[in-house]
């Protein structure tokens, strides 16, 4: 793709074969606020199942200075551990007794499938459906040790049983679900369009939702001398940025496998940064994630990759998080995008935990928006579910879900097929520009979310999404992350695409009556005008 002379990219490139690319920067993170509850605040649970009296807000005392939240967590904590998980061959027959602990290091099951987690219902149905809603809405917004994440607020319903002290997070999740006004009535006439900004997140995309859940447990099994010495992924991007980050945090050693020169440098800056030992592997993603199956069976490597379906644990609560969003009212579609396949089953998974535990009464339909140029679901989907076939991925501005054989295509179908879902695809053509109409209504999204979008406009025109359907888009990934593709869209130095929206800079002349002629123009096209 063509370099543009109109804009300046950074100069620093990590392999002189690679052009050079913006660097992200920090952001802060969006927390939403929930509307408070009629009802009391939920009190913590005995061994007998029974609330606690809880302390009246006069008596609540500032922690001691030379305490910090983990100390003060230590020193209250007397959970119980009223609620258990453990891993089951994913979808198995009712009458199967195979099962692992979630301390055991096993990825497949007996027969090779994949694996499930499998939480005990009996023992979360003893509490109704309001008590979890006042719960989990008690905790957003706070500092209390690990319940101010967005993930470990549920942490009853992802890991119950293992000890706060065990956790690491960056209070990751509670992301900004964002009111697409103008984007909404503009482009597509709906009202009710709402993008779910998972990007906004400790290493800039959703996977710190997963990566918190891994390697937590990761740090509970080295506490308990399990032969794990690192944690070892292969990666687009995103998935080396997020494990790289918490396993820093914990000081745990991180692996990371990466096609080479098929990510952008903002994106391989993020595992280097936080100290991976990172191999630029010549192949692409598929080939990665075959090594890295390989090196972790013979090596003390933990595999962090979505074949691992810990990680599906921590992403299931944006689910979750989207219905807190909306006062527990269930949205009509979530539109997510698709490469691996993982997270569409993490959202099918927290949206039926929510319904089968009586937190709401039904289920959104889900949507999964693949790149044309990696489209393998589509192409099943399309078949009538006929047969499955993995496609050789091509190149696509969608990075990240470059994947021609998923690894959960079953977890994605049994999701798809149980809420009636729909599989869409994008071009490079119609993401990108689905990208640049979303930016230019104040937004700043990932080529990912593109193809998402691109699939609303394409559901929106055939009528199967009505106008006052609320919808919801899940943005993957910040868009700082992706600014090199954003540069070449915008100086039309993308071949074969017309880039039909960019805005590139205008060339003026160093003077004020150029300036002035150069504005006037412009605030004429501007004005509003009257009939």
């Amino acid at each position: 793709m063509a370099s543009s002379t109109l804009f300046q990219s950074s100069p620093f490139s990590l392999n002189t074969n690679t052009k050079p690319y913006s660097l992200p920067i920090s952001t802060k993170p969006i927390h939403f606020t929930v509307k408070s509850q009629s009802q009391s605040q939920p009190q913590p649970l005995t061994q007998n199942n029974t609330p606690t009296p809880s302390p009246s807000p006069s008596s609540k005392l500032r922690r001691p200075a030379d305490e910090n939240i983990r100390d003060e967590a230590r020193r209250k904590n007397v959970s119980q551990h009223l609620f258990s998980a453990k891993y089951v061959p994913f979808n198995a027959d009712p009458s199967s007794t195979e099962s692992y602990s979630l301390d055991e290091i096993v990825y497949r099951s007996q027969s090779g499938d994949l694996l499930d987690v499998q939480h005990d219902l009996t023992a979360l149905k003893k509490f109704d459906g309001a008590y979890w809603r006042n719960l989990f809405d008690s905790r957003v917004g706070k500092t209390t040790w690990p319940y101010g994440s967005g993930v470990w607020s549920k942490k009853e319903w992802v890991l119950p049983e293992i000890d706060d002290d065990d956790i690491v997070s960056a209070f990751e999740g509670n992301s900004n679900l964002f009111w697409a006004e103008r984007f909404g009535k503009q482009f597509l006439g709906m009202n009710e369009l709402w993008v779910k900004h998972c990007g906004i997140s400790h290493t800039g995309s959703f996977k710190d939702l997963g990566m918190t859940v891994l390697v937590s447990q990761v740090n509970r099994l080295r506490k308990m001398n399990r032969p794990v010495v690192g944690v070892g992924c292969a990666s687009t991007g995103d998935t080396s940025a997020a494990l790289s980050a918490y396993c820093a945090s914990a000081g745990i050693p991180s692996i990371v496998f990466l096609p080479a020169n098929r990510i952008s440098i903002a994106q391989l800056v993020q595992p280097i940064a936080n100290g991976a030992f990172v191999l630029s592997i010549d192949t692409d993603f598929d080939g990665c994630m075959q090594l890295i199956r390989e090196v972790t069976a013979e090596l003390p490597i933990y595999l962090a990759n979505s074949l691992n379906s810990l990680r599906l644990e921590g992403q299931k609560t944006a689910a979750i998080e989207i219905l807190q969003q909306f006062d527990w009212q269930v949205p009509d579609w979530v539109i997510v995008p698709g490469g691996n396949l993982g997270n569409i089953y993490a959202f099918y998974k927290g949206f039926q935990m929510c319904k089968e535990l009586g937190l709401v009464d039904r289920i959104p339909r889900l949507v999964c928006a693949q790149a044309a140029n990696a489209n393998p679901l589509y192409l099943y989907f399309k078949s009538g579910w006929k047969e499955f076939k993995p496609v050789r991925a091509q190149t696509t501005f969608a990075s990240a879900i470059q994947i021609g054989d998923p690894v959960s295509i079953d977890r994605a179908v049994h999701a798809l097929r149980s809420c009636n879902g729909i599989v869409e695809e994008a071009t490079e053509e119609e993401l990108m520009d689905a990208m640049a109409q979303a930016d230019s209504t104040g937004m700043f999204t990932c080529p990912h979310t593109g193809v998402a979008l691109t699939a609303l406009f394409k559901l929106r025109n055939s009528g199967v999404i009505k106008p006052t359907d609320r919808t919801v888009v899940v943005s993957t990934a910040h868009g700082l992350k992706f600014t090199q593709s954003k540069i070449e869209y915008h100086s039309k130095g993308i071949k074969d695409l017309a880039c039909q929206f960019a805005n590139p800079p205008m060339q003026v002349k160093a003077d004020f009556g150029s300036v002035m002629d150069v504005l006037s123009k412009y605030l004429q096209s501007k004005a509003p005008r009257y009939h």
